[in-house]
């Protein structure tokens, strides 16, 4: 197999959440565990064989020490991972049951990643060796910092010749935290990606249109408007979910080219133990898909099974090989496995 050397910027968290499915708080025990977007994307590039590098800002203490920790022990490279004054970030969960949503509650204001200024990351040395950025639209999302930073990073991954993918995320919370301009900042991100993983809603934002309303697909119409606003993009990738209550989705997903479209049939989920992290899931078996040699279709194929597959690992990460996941693509079988 191919295999690449990505760098993952953004921001890790510690995740609290509800055990089972209670409200949060609803009994006093909150379950731990380490994400974020791009760490999520890290972690499932390792163990399906690439090379993910983590560049990020963690505080200095055992939480700090601890997620970073957590990311070495599947394989990602931390060594672009430093320490820096302020707090740990962390999101509260409550996972949603019949016809409750999930909720989530974040708590990132002053946290390390979000103090750490833009000119503190050196990206000619931080993008040494590596084939790809991935940047997330959580990073620039999180104040001011992190837009100056994630638009320094993409615009010099990009002068380096590196391929610059980008996961729109949309997380209108943050934004509204700091009275964020997102229209301006994202288009400015989307102006040097080569890949988006973006459905017609965030293309939307970032050109200021409402693409739900015409008489075609509104996937197909907002990519043939992004293509058109940026010369640079070759690829717009997206999941289409339906929702028939919390336990019960369909997911496929497609891919817009400047030549053609790829389509996935669509997949029953049902029940679902987790699906926090599936879009981080699914971007990560798609890019493996592109680094390994596959084609467009094959990648999207084993895009759409890592994110599916996402739906029954607890947590934040996929934490499952390639091999696991091709087998969703072949004869799926359901006996234990001995």
């Amino acid at each position: 197999m191919v295999s690449a050397n990505i760098v993952c910027f953004g921001e890790l968290l510690l995740r609290l959440a509800a055990p089972g499915r209670e409200l949060l708080l609803q009994s006093p025990r909150l379950d731990v565990s380490v994400g974020g977007a791009e760490a999520n994307v890290a972690v499932a590039l390792s163990r399906f064989g690439h090379a993910a590098n983590m560049v990020s800002v963690v505080p200095r203490s055992d939480l700090g020490d601890a997620a970073a920790g957590e990311l070495r022990r599947h394989g990602v490279d931390t060594s672009r991972v430093r320490a820096g004054e302020g707090r740990m970030g962390l999101y509260f969960l409550a996972t949603g049951a019949t016809h409750r949503p999930s909720q989530v509650l974040y708590d990132r204001a002053g946290s390390a990643f979000a103090l750490a200024s833009a000119q503190s990351y050196d990206w000619t040395s931080l993008l040494a060796g590596a084939d790809a950025l991935l940047v997330s639209g959580v990073t620039p999302a999180v104040g001011p910092n992190g837009a100056a930073a994630a638009l320094d990073a993409v615009r010099a991954a990009r002068e380096l010749g590196l391929q610059v993918i980008f996961d729109g995320n949309y997380r209108s919370k943050l934004w509204q935290a700091w009275d964020g301009k997102p229209e301006e900042i994202l288009r400015d991100i989307f102006s040097n990606a080569h890949t988006v993983f973006a459905d017609h809603r965030d293309i939307g934002i970032v050109l200021q249109r409402d693409f739900g309303g015409g008489s075609g697909h509104p996937q197909a119409t907002a990519a043939a408007a992004a293509f058109a606003a940026f010369p640079h993009l070759q690829r717009i990738v997206a999941t289409q979910r339906v929702q028939h209550h919390v336990d019960d989705h369909e997911l496929s997903a497609t891919m817009v080219t400047r030549v053609r479209t790829f389509a996935t049939p669509s997949h029953r989920i049902t029940p679902i133990v987790d699906r926090i992290g599936a879009g981080d899931a699914f971007a990560a078996g798609v890019l493996h898909g592109f680094f390994s040699g596959m084609s467009e279709q094959e990648a999207l194929d084993f895009g759409l099974a890592a994110g599916c597959l996402k739906h029954s690992v607890p947590g934040d990460f996929l934490r499952l090989s390639e091999a696991e996941v091709a087998e969703f693509l072949g004869e799926r079988r359901f006996d234990v496995r001995r």
